[in-house]
């Protein structure tokens, strides 16, 4: 059924894998459809108790893919604008707006869903992360912000659920820097639940689900979920709107044409100082 991702499930989990490997699974539309086209698909079959999220080859998701980047950089700010927030790809907002944004929606599925982070994980790809229930990584993985290397700003509410994981000051120097960050710093800071070895990442996430299968009631573990999101991320659908505002306006300024050309070119950006 699927171009981009594999689905697969064996009772009691549903595995979800990016797969556009040499691309380092950078995001497109094709994908994130896809995407949640699989995690309707899981969160509508009883065999399966949980959702593991992973990325084929040596990365999770390194972000959008640069070439969609690259076009929008030269595109008119408002057309670039309207195809970066995906409209057409959009499901309407939940009534109350908290959790219809482009991924928060996972914070809705009453399954537990765990992003199994291989590799690298840039750009677009950190907020889809954290909007997974838990993190388990490997000490090859990374995380990277890229948006201010880009010429961007913290996309799709990452500047409401960064500092709730890791607290402001953290998260203000991982989105001020850019810095990579590797699997057990990851943990360390609060990124991650676990720090596991590469080898074991698939069998430690099922065995995890397996476990809850067997000792945790899934109606328990569904209510307790909408509990904790509801009262922890009540601000979330006002973040992520004023983001894409914020991310419209950043299209519109050299330094996103410079931010991608630059990646492109393989070479050092050069952006203006400030105060313009």
């Amino acid at each position: 059924m699927y171009s981009e991702i594999l689905y697969d499930v064996e009772d009691p989990v549903a595995i979800i894998t990016l797969n556009r490997p040499a691309a380092l699974n950078a995001w497109t539309n094709t994908m994130e459809g896809e995407i949640r086209d699989a995690i309707e698909r899981a969160a509508a079959d009883r065999s399966v108790v949980g959702i593991v999220i992973t990325g084929a080859g040596r990365a999770f998701c390194a972000g959008a893919d640069m070439n969609v980047l690259n076009s929008l950089s030269k595109a008119d700010p408002k057309d670039g604008a309207a195809a970066a927030t995906g409209r057409g790809n959009q499901h309407s907002p939940t009534p109350d707006g908290e959790f219809g944004g482009r991924f928060p929606y996972l914070m809705t599925i009453d399954k537990p869903i765990i992003a199994a982070v291989n590799g690298a994980v840039a750009g677009m790809a950190f907020p889809f992360s954290l909007c997974c229930d838990l993190r388990v990584v490997t000490p090859e993985a990374v995380f990277l912000t890229a948006f201010a290397q880009r010429g961007l700003i913290a996309e799709w509410g990452l500047s409401f659920l960064l500092p709730k994981l890791v607290g402001p000051a953290v998260a203000l120097d991982l989105l001020f820097s850019s810095r990579k960050v590797r699997g057990e710093e990851a943990f360390a800071l609060g990124l991650a639940n676990y720090c596991v070895p590469g080898d074991e990442l698939l069998a430690f996430c099922r065995q995890y689900i397996v476990n809850l299968s067997t000792a945790c009631s899934p109606a328990s573990m569904a209510v307790m979920k909408r509990q904790v999101y509801e009262q922890l991320h009540h601000g979330l659908g006002a973040a992520e709107m004023d983001s894409q505002r914020l991310m419209a306006e950043s299209f519109g300024r050299p330094d996103f044409a410079e931010g991608v050309q630059s990646f492109m070119q393989k070479r050092s950006p050069e952006f203006r100082r400030l105060p313009l």
